[in-house]
């Protein structure tokens, strides 16, 4: 066959792909460039092209035209589950089976592998994490190396910086690369790819096979127009959004930095009569899949999302994107707005930065690869203990939380340092090196591209050509689009009424906190007799907290007064006020003790306020406030015993700040007093919390001495 005719029925199977058979379409010089390579030449590629540019395409009709010439299936390793379903869908439309394995259809992992033996699958979709998951490293991916006929790696920046602690799994692809077979095409694609980022996975990629091709396109997005507003607060963004949200065209997606925020950006919006769904992280499977589904069909005005939502996510006629706040990398903001525009003419993206943007970036800057002292524990922790360790089991030897102790694991399984085996994490007995320098190169990349969303937010200069010259792209021009090409085009202002509204939202106080119910893996070897769930008479009850610190409203008000530098004084009269209408809030809810329901719980009978290295002022009078405007006693204060380190570890995990906790408490004689003459529930007052257990430990204590029930009221809740 020659290849005119392999480009004709290229185009035939493009046609069937994009629900057109018979019709107009065309592959274009650049995608059948792509395809040819991997077809024709049995090439590694990386395709690195603007989103919308139709990379799916490419791979689609390589797979159709390899599985004709009997090659193997095609595997996609691909990064976000939303994306899976967009390609699935794709893929049946011309006649192309695919099926997916991910942390999402774990019950149809046996049959799908099945499929795969028989050869009646042509396409199989991977997430990172199952190359890392034990059983499918060792048995699956073996045989799926050997009859691979074309390996796709989708987002393939992730393969370099941020495959580093974002996407570690991905890192394990080098190891897949070198077990293919020889003359085994494989493609990488990616529209966030620096030049520094592409030359990394080029030469990966190239690994053993030759030189890489890359085709690199123009990253313009014609049909994008963007815009930034400025608002002096979250009160008059969120007024915005119920301002101007019907103007803008079609259906889109409304990004926001947190969970939180997303919540509450959802029911504002519900509340104004909007038909909006949240989807983020804490999303259920089910409602994230209905979720999309609606936007596809446009059932939905808007989806308020994290950057769950971000990579992938296909809907052509998607008509706007607007963050509510600012993304911490240009090259993230890029993938997000790239959702939009990919097949209408005109599609609008609206930025409204918040002042509390860079803290939220600096709280999840926490989860950086850890220190080496703390890699070293960990790596000694394993090599002494003879058999394998489980996360929870390591928790007890390293102060990480399970999450950035997970992912630090992960970098050192691709390192060689450790090997995910049944029943945990062993050490492998291989030197390591901790890479100071690449690190801290990391670490200074990302504080660049803070600085990038600083500069894009207030440069009068085209926004296009600075997005596309942060991917150095050469061809980077003025747009004529963007409101500092064209003039601004967004209507900033915002109704008193709307923004009353706003403010009633973000000013309502409260949220639950759920009590610890069971004790850390792993305490009694660390010397601490605790285990198994914590008996019902010890434990605290559910409580409540004025706002958690990645809200938008409360939380931008709890952040300066709770912040490391902060001078401590007593509790503003706005913040007391709150705290004391989260009270009235919680008597009054259901089986509250102002419910007058049968069941009611019994009304406080005293105040306890927990002791404060950093902020005695502020938590004292708190709870001195509370108990004077309630006509409650003040009962007293807990004891530190002099072992006071405990209270000042953040951010630790359970087993950690437990140990540390253990010992530091104590009840008074006149507190324990005070409780045996007052019988009845208490209220336990403090500042934050974090992990829960300085209120479980605290609770245990009051409880022990005489407490009946222990209610827990706080200022700030993580998270």
């Amino acid at each position: 066959m020659n290849a005119l005719e392999l480009r004709t029925e290229a185009d035939a199977v493009l046609a069937e792909l994009v629900g057109d058979p018979g019709g107009s379409a065309r592959l274009r010089e650049d995608q059948w460039q792509a395809v040819a390579a991997l077809v024709e030449e049995r090439r590694r590629a990386l395709v690195v092209q603007r989103t919308g540019w139709g990379k799916s395409a490419v791979y689609f009709v390589a797979t159709a035209l390899l599985r004709r010439r009997g090659s193997g299936p095609t595997v996609i390793v691909s990064p976000l589950l939303a994306l899976m379903r967009n390609q699935v869908e794709a893929a049946e439309r011309a006649g192309i089976r695919a099926r997916t394995i991910n942390s999402a259809n774990p019950e149809e992992w046996n049959t799908v592998y099945e499929e795969i033996e028989r050869g009646e699958t042509d396409v199989l979709l991977v997430s990172p994490e199952r190359l890392n998951s034990v059983d499918f490293r060792d048995q699956v991916l073996p045989k799926l190396a050997a009859t691979t006929g074309l390996l796709v790696v989708d987002e393939a920046h992730c393969i370099s910086d941020w495959g580093h602690d974002f996407r570690p799994d991905y890192r394990r692809l080098r190891a897949m690369l070198a077990e293919l077979a020889p003359g085994v095409p494989v493609l990488a694609t990616t529209a966030t790819a620096n030049a520094r980022v592409t030359a990394d996975v080029a030469e990966q990629l190239g690994t053993g096979a030759g030189e890489a091709l890359v085709l690199r396109g123009p990253l313009d997005r014609e049909s994008l127009r963007l815009g930034v507003v400025r608002l002096p607060d979250a009160a008059h963004r969120l007024a915005w959004l119920a301002e101007h949200l019907d103007e803008l065209p079609g259906s889109g997606i409304i990004y926001t930095l947190t969970v939180a925020a997303a919540e509450e950006a959802t029911a504002y919006l519900r509340q104004r009569d909007f038909r909006v769904a949240s989807y983020t992280g804490r999303t259920e499977n089910a409602d994230r899949l209905q979720a999309e589904e609606d936007l596809l069909a446009n059932r939905v005005k808007a989806l308020v999302a994290t950057s769950a939502l971000g990579m992938g996510f296909d809907k052509p006629d998607l008509g706007f994107v607007v963050h509510l706040g600012s993304p911490s990398s240009p090259i993230a903001y890029y993938q997000q707005v790239g959702r939009a525009g990919r097949g209408v003419e005109h599609a609008d993206v609206i930025l409204l930065p918040g002042k509390e943007d860079e803290a939220i970036w600096r709280y999840f800057a926490d989860t950086a690869f850890p220190p080496e002292e703390q890699v070293r524990q960990t790596l000694s922790a394993l090599a002494g203990a003879g058999r394998p360790l489980s996360v929870p089991a390591l928790e007890a030897a390293v102060d990480l939380r399970r999450t950035r102790l997970e992912t630090m694991l992960k970098v050192l399984d691709v390192d060689g340092a450790v090997k995910r085996v049944k029943g945990g994490w062993e050490s492998t007995g291989q030197p390591w090196r901790y890479d100071t320098e690449r690190y801290a190169w990391v670490a200074r990349q990302r504080s660049a591209e803070q600085q990038a969303m600083r500069d894009y937010v207030s440069t009068d200069q085209c926004r296009m050509e600075f997005l596309r010259r942060q991917l150095d792209d050469e061809g980077a021009v003025p747009c004529g689009r963007c409101d500092n090409c064209a003039g601004a085009w967004v209507d900033s202002s915002v109704s008193e009424q709307a923004l009353t509204g706003a403010m009633k939202e973000l000013d309502r106080p409260g949220v639950e906190i759920e009590p610890r119910r069971m004790w850390p893996t792993g305490m009694p070897a660390l010397g601490i007799e605790l285990k198994g769930r914590i008996p019902a008479g010890q434990q605290c009850s559910t409580g409540r907290a004025l706002g958690r610190l990645s809200d938008i409203g409360w939380g931008n008000r709890l952040r300066p007064l709770l912040a490391e530098n902060a001078a401590d004084g007593p509790v503003p009269d706005d913040v007391l006020k709150a705290a004391v209408a989260v009270l009235a809030d919680w008597a009054r809810s259901p089986g509250g003790w102002a419910s007058n329901v049968p069941d009611a719980s019994a009304r406080p009978v005293g105040v306890v306020a927990m002791p404060s290295l950093t902020r005695p002022q502020l938590v004292a009078s708190l709870a001195q406030g509370i108990a004077a405007i309630g006509r409650l006693p003040f009962l007293g204060t807990l004891t530190y015993t002099g072992s006071a380190s405990g209270h000042t570890a953040r951010r630790s995990n359970s087993a950690q700040r437990l140990k540390a906790l253990s010992g530091a408490l104590t009840v008074s004689e006149g507190l324990a007093g005070a409780l045996r003459d007052s019988p009845g529930p208490v209220l336990l007052v403090d500042d934050y919390t974090d992990s829960g257990w300085t209120l479980a430990v605290a609770a245990r204590l009051l409880r022990q001495s005489g407490g009946e029930q222990v209610l827990p009221l706080v200022l700030a809740a993580a998270g």
